[in-house]
This record gives C-alpha cells, sequence and structure tokens, in this order.
C-alpha cells in the first residue's frame, strides 16, 4: 500500500486525519503540516501501524532524499 493522508471533514465542521501505510512515527512527520493548518488536536488514535519499526529506505523518502 502507498503511503497516504485522508482529510475527512464532517458536517459540523470537525476534522479527521488520517496516516495510511506509514509505520512508526513517520505518519506524524508527513501528516504535521495539515494538523497544524487545522488547529489543536483535540484526540488521537494509533494504529498497529505506528508501532511497527521504520525502515530505513523510508526514513530517507520522507526527509526528501532520493530512493
Amino acid at each position: 500500500m502507498s503511503p497516504t493522508i485522508e482529510i475527512i471533514v464532517a458536517p459540523n465542521g470537525r476534522s479527521q486525519v488520517q496516516t495510511k501505510g506509514f509505520t512508526g512515527s513517520s505518519c506524524r512527520l508527513a501528516s504535521g503540516f495539515i494538523e497544524q493548518a487545522l488547529g489543536q488536536r483535540t484526540s488521537e488514535q494509533m494504529t498497529a501501524e505506528f508501532y511497527q519499526q521504520v525502515s530505513q529506505s523510508q526514513t530517507h523518502h520522507l526527509k526528501g532524499g532520493a530512493h
């Protein structure tokens, strides 16, 4: 699965950011700018992917390096 970030906006204006395909805390690096733009976080729920180890190549890719 290719890493994706989903932004869900409910009719009442509440927003939710969901990351998929990231391992470890790399999801926070990828989605941080979106969360910052949306404002204060009211809750957070980690997926099983969060607790997986990040591969060296994925870390390099997230920092903007070539793969």
